[in-house]
This record gives C-alpha cells, sequence and structure tokens, in this order.
C-alpha cells in the first residue's frame, strides 16, 4: 500500500497535543536534507594556519517540491486554491493560542521530522479557461524543531561558552589546563589575567581557577 507523507500539526513545543495533519496528494520524487555544522577557529602561535574548533550541530532543514491536481487525473484534489487553504492551515497560517505558526511532524517511511515550515513558494503551472488554477506546484522548506527535553540532553555537556571554575591539580600547569578547557594552550595568558596570577609558574594545588568564556 502507497503511504502518503503526512505533516501533523501540533499546538506545543513538545510535540504532545496534536491539532491536525495534512496527507500529500501525490508523495514528492525527491527531498534534501542539510545537516550543518559550526566551527571556530582555534588561536594558536603558528602563523601558519588556525585549527577548526567544533562549535555547535546546526538546526538541520527538509526541503521538498509536490504537486496539487485538479485535473482529474490524480483522485484527491478537486480545487486547487481550497486545497492550499488546508495544507497553510495546518503548516503555515497564525495560531493565536500559541503565538506562532504550528509545530510539526513530517512523517513518511522511516522519516520522522520535528520542524516548523521556514517558506512556502507557489507555483501555479495549469488554468481552465476561465483562468482558475488546475495544477501547483509547492515549494516548501522545514527547519528542525528541538523540544525542550531534547535541548536539555544537549545542553548536559562542557562548553567553553560558559564560565568554568577548576581546581588546579597536583602538577599544576596552566597551559595544560586550557588545554583542556578550550582545546588551545596558548589561552594560559587570557586565564592568567582573569585570576590576577602574577606568577603562573607557581600555582598552588586545590586552588580554584576561573575559565571565562573566549571571544571569537
Amino acid at each position: 500500500m502507497l503511504k502518503k507523507l503526512k505533516i501533523l500539526a501540533f499546538s506545543d513545543n513538545a510535540l504532545g497535543r496534536k491539532i491536525g495533519e495534512y496527507s500529500l496528494q501525490i508523495n514528492p520524487e525527491t527531498y534534501s536534507h542539510a545537516h550543518r555544522t559550526g566551527f571556530a577557529h582555534a588561536r594558536g602561535i603558528d602563523t601558519a594556519g588556525s585549527l577548526s574548533k567544533y562549535r555547535t550541530h546546526y538546526p538541520q532543514d527538509i526541503k521538498f517540491d509536490f504537486i496539487l491536481d485538479a485535473t482529474g487525473a490524480v483522485p484527491g484534489v478537486k480545487n486547487v486554491a481550497y486545497e492550499i487553504g488546508n495544507f497553510k492551515k495546518v503548516a503555515y497560517s497564525y495560531n493565536g493560542d500559541i503565538h506562532s505558526p504550528n509545530y510539526l511532524k513530517l512523517v513518511w517511511g522511516p522519516m520522522v521530522f520535528k520542524c516548523m515550515l521556514t517558506s512556502l513558494n507557489i507555483t501555479y503551472q495549469l488554468f481552465s479557461p476561465a483562468g482558475t488554477p488546475l495544477r501547483a506546484k509547492l515549494s516548501v522548506a522545514f527547519r528542525q524543531h528541538l523540544t525542550p527535553k531534547e535541548i536539555a540532553l544537549r545542553g548536559d555537556k562542557k562548553s567553553d561558552d560558559l564560565t568554568h571554575s577548576r581546581m588546579v591539580p597536583d602538577q599544576p600547569r596552566l597551559s595544560l589546563m586550557c588545554n583542556d578547557v578550550y582545546d588551545d594552550s596558548s589561552l594560559y595568558i587570557k586565564v592568567a589575567w582573569a585570576n590576577d596570577l602574577n606568577d603562573i609558574m607557581h600555582l598552588r594545588p586545590g586552588d580554584q581557577l576561573r575559565f571565562p568564556p573566549v571571544e571569537d
């Protein structure tokens, strides 16, 4: 049995309250799934170049085109304009209860993608003698949505975007501690300034040092 791509709509950011859905008349021929990773250039004393340091994974994007056809060649749509309105009601229109468009979930075969619609472009392709559109191509793009629980799980990690407090180990070397926090031992001078250290060669084991955020 042919499975149609479905767009499920939810009224909460945890995607727990379903309020509607939309099934495509004709499945897309292809779709693109974009993944992007953010990097910053790590500082170093080598003027020949710099290393790329991982920062974050940006939200993923899915894009595809789909057809609405009211010529009778494919069942399911009798009026293109009315059907576009149905799609907009689920995926595009402003929901006053949540002060934004609906939260969405794309479901098709193995694909389950939590998201929100970011763009909609409509190209009308065929018309009746009276000028009524009989076929339209909808080009849509969706941006990944992370639920509060997923964001909390992702946030449980070390990050040099926040100030860290570290205890000086038994064999103290400030450059090694900077390498552990920032992956860049050359930042020891900035850490020394942040902690008002006049002597970085004789740190006292057990003392607490601050490791502040670094600027790109």
